[in-house]
């Protein structure tokens, strides 16, 4: 979708039915038609704190999202607003709005721990909002980011070393932004002005004690710290003191509205629109809407079965179903592009090769585009095989278009030379010197007629072999000759025969060898791209584990300078294990990526070997030949 959606409203993504998720299939197909990189922006909260206020102006809109002016929940599930990011060209701003938290409509308080692990695993920019201050009765309310750890898993089984799987959340969890409304206060500390962020981070520095009290309060702000490297706050004044007013919104102008409030809303909204990241997985993998569509049923499914939602097997999920399509588009290409630019029949063989090395190198460059997590390069080598017989489909092609235009125009040229020895033309004296030059003129027309093909000296090689017998027969009974000049001109005709026969021998066997240099030139370009490939997966995955590391050693200087001696300890095991993992891959290269294209080199170079016993055949043809001589 070049352009990006054109949605006039918002849809219900996630739909909250009596306890149960589910996956809306309308907006499935939304997100279906969206192959744009999407910037997934989520908002979660407690119900009726303005959520969806925030989300429509991010859509551009005032109506939308539901505004509800009562105390009931108005969002039930999740909420999605698909729109042409304003910022990013060629990207779609996915919009998510949350039902409210703390519903008392809803029977299992589960649900909202599930919803707000849904946001967060699938949007780059998790906004939390509440009211009034960030104290401590408003991390309490955040205590769904505690139970982080019980309901999402970075990976499907447990590390050797034995490292908590929260270690990796950092490593995928969207930016954290905090925005609070009807915010009265004065940004201020020990009688110092300060700003919005670091309002948030003072909230979230942790409280001294060891008492359960202290370790309880403790629990969210350590979580938000360890989970979320990049945080931004936002506080916003009081739309309107008119109560009448604010019940009524989304119908209510801007010029109605406090300054201060638009002018806080404009922030916010240029900060989304501007800072908010595209959605990515674990090693820079990109999020289309397409992708994020196999993200959220992944998810869904995962927690009705009553499993967690676990990062690793969804990636392995999208994985299977983005390289199948990534073999298909890249398949598609290579048809589209072969038949726009081939003209059949070709001059030569090598020239129908060359461009099908050229389409090849461009199908390639756009299954390694579109594919990750290729275990063993199982869907490259599908890629592989499909365009081996695409190949072998155009060579056939090419000598069955060859054949017939070669015989039609044989058949053309020759056709006064068969209605002549039909009538007896060349049964009289002297008649096997006018049907040699009847035949030398034909062979004189043909080969002057241009873009024969790859056949042209097979055809014609036919033709002279059904000749060879009408040939003998008129020189037999013209008894112009004498039986010496019969002698020496059948010697003639039969080593002209072979020599004719050693040419294409000799085509057949350089067309052979060009085939062969062919198969060579594909599995180098499928070695060198794929090696190029991994080289960048490697680069992402080294700044991944590294902006973990400088991470994990920011908290742990917090920590000491807080005076959080024994907790700052406990954080070695995570740092060592980050170093050594580091370590392993920066160091664990050139054995594991050899011998990874080694064999994928190998498996390919199996997929695309020429039938041999054909080779042996057409050398041992030629060699015949000489030995004839």
């Amino acid at each position: 979708m070049a352009s990006g959606p054109n949605m006039m409203a918002p849809i219900c993504l996630v739909e909250n039915k009596n306890g149960q998720l589910s996956v809306n299939q309308k907006a499935l197909e939304i997100l279906d038609k969206i192959s744009q990189p999407v910037v997934v922006v989520a908002i979660v909260g407690i119900y009726r704190t303005g959520k969806s206020y925030l989300m429509n102006h991010l859509a551009g809109e005032n109506h939308g999202f539901p505004l509800g002016s009562t105390v009931q929940s108005e969002t039930k599930g999740i909420w999605m607003w698909c729109v042409p990011h304003p910022s990013k060209p060629n990207h779609t701003l996915v919009l998510l709005d949350t039902e409210g938290l703390g519903d008392v409509e809803k029977g299992d308080p589960k649900n909202d721990s599930w919803i707000f692990a849904l946001a967060v695993l699938l949007c780059s920019s998790f906004v939390y909002n509440s009211m009034n201050t960030i104290n401590h009765q408003a991390l309490e309310q955040l205590h769904y980011v505690t139970e982080l750890t019980e309901l999402v898993r970075a990976k499907s089984s447990p590390t050797p070393e034995g490292v908590d799987d929260s270690t990796e959340f950092v490593s995928f969890f969207p930016d954290f932004i905090w925005t609070v409304r009807d915010f009265t206060l004065e940004l201020k500390l020990n009688g110092l002005r300060i700003t919005e962020d670091e309002y948030l981070e003072n909230a979230l520095k942790l409280i001294p004690g060891r008492n359960p009290k202290a370790q309880m309060s403790n629990l969210p702000r350590e979580c938000i710290r360890h989970f979320f490297p990049k945080r931004k706050c936002f506080v916003f004044d009081r739309p309107t003191s008119d109560k009448e007013l604010l019940a009524n919104i989304e119908n209510v102008t801007e010029t109605q509205l406090d300054p201060k409030f638009q002018e806080q809303t404009k922030n916010f909204c240029s900060y989304i629109f501007t800072q908010a990241k595209p959605k990515t997985l674990r090693e820079g993998i990109n999020v289309t809407g397409k992708r994020l569509g196999t993200l959220v049923v992944t998810y869904v499914d995962a927690i009705n079965s009553g499993a967690v939602p676990c990062l690793e097997n969804a990636v392995t999920t999208l994985a299977q179903l983005e390289n199948s399509a990534a073999v298909q588009k890249a398949a598609a290409h290579y048809s589209e592009q072969m038949a726009q630019r081939v003209r059949l029949p070709t001059d030569t063989l090598q020239e129908l090769l060359d461009l099908h090395a050229a389409c090849e190198r461009e199908a390639i460059e756009i299954f390694m585009e579109n594919s990750f997590k290729d275990e063993n390069q199982e869907f490259q080598k599908k890629l592989v095989e499909i365009l081996k017989d695409k190949k072998e489909s155009f060579l056939l092609q090419n000598e069955e278009t060859s054949t017939k235009y070669c015989q039609a125009k044989l058949d053309q040229l020759s056709m006064v030379l068969m209605e002549s020895i039909s009538a007896g033309t060349f049964s009289v004296s002297g008649g096997h010197k006018l049907y040699l030059e009847t035949k030398e003129r034909i062979a004189r027309d043909y080969w002057q007629v241009p873009r024969k093909g790859v056949k042209a000296n097979e055809v014609f090689q036919r033709f002279l072999e059904l000749q060879a017998a009408i040939e003998k027969s008129i020189l037999q009974s013209d008894k112009a000759l004498t039986d010496g000049e019969k002698a020496i001109a059948e010697e003639r005709a039969r080593k002209q025969a072979a020599e004719k026969e050693q040419e294409l021998l000799r085509q057949q066997l350089q067309e052979q060898q060009q085939r062969m240099e062919a198969q060579e030139r594909s599995v180098k370009e499928n070695i060198v791209q794929l090696e190029e490939k991994l080289q960048r997966e490697k680069e992402n995955l080294i700044r991944e584990q590294n902006m973990i590391l400088d991470h994990k050693l920011k908290v742990q200087e917090e920590l000491l300078k807080d005076g959080f001696n024994k907790k700052s300890e406990e954080m070695n095991a995570e740092i060592n294990h980050w170093k050594n993992m580091i370590d392993r891959t920066t160091n664990d290269d050139a054995p594991w990526l050899a011998q990874a294209l080694d064999k994928i080199g190998n498996e390919i170079a199996s997929i695309l070997s020429a039938p041999a016993k054909l080779i042996v055949n057409i050398v041992r043809g030629v060699s015949s030949l000489f030995k004839k001589k």
